[in-house]
């Protein structure tokens, strides 16, 4: 196995095509958990210092899918899903699976778990009382089969290979790597079985990207290996200096999903959620443009067939009918309450020209809403409720933000969440989302 990895290695400083069985022996190696730790440190080392070719990434990205179970599905079935690298109030996939099944589409999707500052779709569907995200691949093919959605959990059943690589990358200084970011993302989705994947690449001061260039390198990478591999793919570029919506923290966040759900909320979430839905539709060939897309979208989010699908979603994986329907009529009675709500004012007038979406991340982290290593516990109850976003106008004294928490909020916090509104005196814009889309 040395000679394999040193093999590997030299084609990879010397820049030249790696042999394709050496590359298959390695990622088995890899998830049948037979190669040595420090052999797999090396070749990811060596990865991330010289990078490998789109072709390269491909076969690694395939050989990584199909290291565990691949969902199948006859190929008229508009097999859909999204990803999004990340960001404070990110939310969509809670509303987006069950819009697009109201419009047609049939979404498998896998999640994680968040690490770092922002919030993971699982630990927010979790808050939920009774929802198991831990499905088996069988499992997720029965739900959408009988209503064309689910949310599961990644696991070892499918993409084991990148559960390994992961863990490893994330102790050794390896994760900023194009070619492994890309293998990592696409092998799971392409294990979904999908037709069509839209990517939400985030950029700004409270994503893993922060400029545009290296989101647009990160986008360009994902969508050539994910069309290399049969899927029709597209990327949306999209701003995150701003929190999206107005609920950050994870029961909170489903607070504001199923408020969009019943046709209401904030309309930066909609417009999201419309955006990357409507793309997806239009690749499955089910409207004749995106702005059509975006139309259905936002039609089942008014007419109630999404919260319907969503309210079938919550009782196939494990949530009791009376609990589900509860939570679409009133999610604040099912969901559980911090102890602690503390205002915040506004020391200015005039119009709300930043959030700093970073502050408020890293003070729910530090209150248990994110987690700083993957053994921790986290507070569903933990996080913020704007009541005044980019663009609108305020006052000074006047409400700008509510922290809920359960531990005391020390002098440092209080100060940095008051510092983290920024007040223009001249009329501001509000919010727009979308830079670029890279296809």
């Amino acid at each position: 196995m040395s000679n394999l990895v040193e093999r590997l290695c030299e084609s990879i400083n010397a820049r030249t095509p790696l042999n394709q069985s050496d590359l298959q022996l390695l990622i088995d190696g890899v998830a049948t958990r037979t190669l040595p730790i420090e052999a797999i440190t090396q070749w990811l080392k060596a990865v991330h210092t010289h990078g490998i070719s789109v072709a390269d990434t491909v076969a690694l990205t395939t050989g990584m899918m199909h290291s565990g179970a691949v969902l199948t599905w006859d190929t008229s079935r508009p097999i859909a899903d999204k990803h999004s690298t990340g960001g404070v109030g990110d939310k969509m996939s809670l509303m987006l699976a069950p819009a697009l099944a109201a419009c047609g589409a049939e979404v498998p999707m896998l999640a994680g778990r968040g690490l770092g500052h922002t919030g993971g779709t699982i630990d927010k569907l979790e808050a939920i009382p009774g929802f198991n995200c831990g499905l088996t691949p069988e499992h997720m093919t029965t739900i959408v089969n009988q209503i064309g959605c689910c949310i599961a959990a990644q696991n070892e059943a499918i993409a084991p290979a990148d559960g390994l690589l992961y863990a490893i990358r994330d102790v050794t200084n390896t994760v900023d790597s194009i070619p492994l970011i890309t293998a990592s993302i696409v092998s799971k989705k392409a294990a979904e079985g999908l037709q069509a994947l839209v990517l939400d690449v985030k950029c700004g001061q409270a994503a893993f990207m922060k400029t545009e260039s290296e989101a647009t390198e990160l986008a360009q990478s994902m969508v050539r290996v994910a069309q290399g591999l049969g899927i029709k793919t597209l990327a949306q570029i999209t701003d995150m200096n701003q929190p999206i919506g107005t609920h950050i923290g994870n029961a909170l966040e489903v607070i504001e999903s199923v408020h969009v759900l019943n046709g209401n909320g904030p309309q930066d979430t909609i417009n999201l959620v419309a955006m990357q839905g409507g793309a997806l539709l239009w690749l499955l060939g089910r409207c004749e443009n995106e702005e059509e897309g975006r139309r259905l979208i936002i039609e089942s989010l008014n007419d109630g067939r999404a919260a319907k699908k969503f309210l079938q979603m919550c009782i196939a994986q494990g949530a009791s009918q009376s609990v589900a329907e509860e939570l679409l009529h009133s999610p604040e009675n099912v969901l559980v309450k911090a102890s602690h709500i503390t205002e915040i004012e506004s020391s200015g007038n005039g119009w709300v020209e930043s959030i700093d979406s970073m502050v408020l991340a890293q003070i729910a982290r530090e209150h248990g809403a994110g987690r700083f290593a993957i053994e921790d516990e986290i507070d569903p109850a933990v996080g913020f409720i704007l009541s005044a976003v980019k663009g609108d106008p305020i006052q000074s004294g006047q409400k700008w933000i509510e922290f809920h928490h359960n531990k005391p909020m020390n002098d440092t916090q209080r100060k940095n969440l008051t510092n983290a509104l920024t007040v223009a005196a001249t009329q501001t814009q509000p919010i727009e989302r979308l830079i670029k889309v890279v296809q």
